[in-house]
């Protein structure tokens, strides 16, 4: 993979605008040769809408599709290029494997419609079920292969068109777990070696993680949130990137190394800042007590248990009060401390777990503290 500053013209240059009754889609969006950027986002904020502008199947309202430097969308000139003249490859999330082709035919098909002579795409499609590690169930139909091996035929399919946009739509998540984290290491591979630009959508944060380069995070249509990933599960700016990356997230006003956070409740950090910013802390970092600890009382609030779930080997505990948090304690703590809905704790958080960031214009006019989910697990 490569770096947006290794090339400073983008090999996609787009700006879809899409109206679909009362949703619109205002997305820019630049991609790089050599580059994986994943596009995420709840349930109905566009993705989906994003991917078939892109390919052609929906026409945008307004903006602009330029690939390679070549216009391929221009409402404003009338001008829509059909999905099959475009030079973009995709791998749908069911795959839509051709069932009564062979493997090798399914991978020959796309360069067969691009006029390649019979002979010479199978030979590419030969190659490219090579390079998928699938050399030796070439002449296999759909019905005869895994998950993960019919992912990689699909893969394998996109690729023989030489794209130099390739779309995959969800990729692995109709695989089973163990399929998937082999798949997802055989894909992170294949992706490595493209030299077009991808484009990855996906719900799963860790999918996003391990394979791109960069994470384009959009809600109601628009970008909140756009970074490399150490950036994006460093620093969340929206509620819902911070349930991706795992972490409690809440806005604040900061004086100095003090923020105003919450119901009027005040954390002290190792960040000092002035104005609007955002806290955000793992739940591994929050420590139950039964009664308030001794010392001072910075970082330390009462909370009332309102659930408890298993969470990999540990136990989230969600707790409402002045500061809504979750924590991940041992079931040994758990039990030490006799948790149960209801009961009311001690929470605490040290400064140095806690960091601070201006909240700059992502800031949104409402904020949940709902738990957030591990990205990490399976």
């Amino acid at each position: 993979m490569t770096h947006p500053t290794e090339h400073p013209t983008p090999l996609l240059d787009a700006h879809l605008v899409v109206d679909r009754g009362a949703f619109r889609l205002d997305l820019p969006l630049r991609i790089h040769a050599g580059e994986v950027v994943a596009l995420l986002g709840p349930n109905g904020a566009g993705k989906t809408t994003a991917l078939r502008a892109l390919a052609g199947l929906q026409p945008l309202s307004a903006g602009h599709l330029t690939l390679a430097g070549h216009d391929l969308d221009r409402p404003d000139r009338r001008l829509h290029t059909p999905p099959e003249h475009r030079p973009i490859g995709v791998v749908f999330q069911n795959y839509l494997l051709f069932p009564h082709l062979s493997a090798l035919d399914n991978v020959a098909f796309g360069p067969r419609r691009h006029g390649m002579r019979r002979h010479v795409a199978r030979e590419r499609a030969a190659e490219r079920l090579a390079q998928v590690g699938l050399a030796g169930l070439a002449h296999r139909r759909p019905r005869r292969l895994s998950g993960g091996q019919a992912q990689r035929v699909a893969l394998a399919r996109a690729l023989a068109v030489e794209p130099v946009l390739l779309l995959l739509d969800e990729p692995l998540a109709a695989l089973d777990a163990r399929t998937r984290l082999d798949t997802r290491a055989e894909l992170q591979r294949q992706l490595a070696g493209h030299p077009g630009a991808t484009l990855l959508v996906t719900h799963d944060p860790l999918d996003a993680l391990v394979l791109a380069d960069r994470l384009v995070i959009v809600e109601d249509g628009r970008v909140v949130q756009e970074g490399d990933p150490t950036t994006i599960t460093t620093r969340p700016r929206t509620d819902y990137v911070a349930r991706l990356v795992g972490l409690n997230l809440h806005p604040g006003h900061a004086n100095g190394y003090a923020v105003q956070v919450g119901a009027g409740r005040t954390l002290t950090t190792t960040d000092s800042l002035d104005g609007d910013v955002l806290v955000a802390f793992p739940p591994s970092a929050v420590a139950l007590h039964p009664q308030q600890p001794d010392g001072p009382p910075a970082n330390t609030w009462p909370a009332t248990i309102t659930g408890i779930q298993r969470h990999g080997d540990n136990l989230r505990i969600d707790l409402a009060g002045p500061i809504t948090v979750a924590a991940d304690i041992s079931p040994a703590a758990a039990t030490r401390l006799h948790l149960a809905p209801g009961h009311t704790v001690w929470a605490e958080v040290r400064a140095a777990d806690i960091r601070a960031y201006p909240a700059g214009n992502h800031r949104p006019d409402t904020w949940s503290g709902h738990t957030r989910p591990d990205p990490h697990q399976p």
